[in-house]
């Protein structure tokens, strides 16, 4: 009666239908001595569960950890921003333009000088605006081209 209680619960451990309880009782049974004749091909699986589960790991395993020396690294942080600002600073220095005294900031004792300098500035300052206009133009005109292409 014993074998065929075995050989269902075996069936239903192949299944994966086993409760913990009857794979105990699966355990249990294999790793006793009387095992039945055609059962003894599955007592290795089941021995196999009880050996490794009483072994114990003698290995020890080693731990590298790694110590990063966080104050070289701010150190060396440091000295790169300070070479970057001071970098910055000499190259800004050498293309700085010269500071313009305040008395020749365009004031003029002359009316007509005056007016002659502004109007020379708002021709400069009209033909800029004109070659800006151009341009968007030109833009209008691709504008209407993708329209009709893509007949928007």
């Amino acid at each position: 009666m014993e074998f065929n209680k075995i050989e269902d619960i075996l069936e239903k451990y192949f299944e994966g239908e086993t409760s913990i309880a009857e794979e105990k009782e699966l355990k249990d049974y294999f790793s006793s001595p009387n095992v039945a004749q055609h059962l003894e091909q599955y007592k290795p699986i089941f021995g196999y569960f009880s050996e490794v589960k009483e072994q114990k790991s003698t290995q020890e395993i080693p731990l590298k950890t790694q110590k990063r020396n966080v104050a070289w690294l701010s150190i060396a942080a440091s000295v790169v921003v300070l070479l970057g600002v001071g970098t910055y600073f000499y190259v800004s220095e050498k293309n700085a333009t010269p500071v313009v005294a305040q008395s020749e900031l365009g004031t003029y004792d002359n009316p007509e000088e005056a007016l002659a300098a502004t109007q020379k500035a708002l021709a400069l300052l009209s033909n800029n605006v004109n070659v800006g206009i151009e341009s968007v133009q030109y833009i209008k005109e691709y504008e209407q081209s993708k329209n009709k292409i893509f007949k928007q």
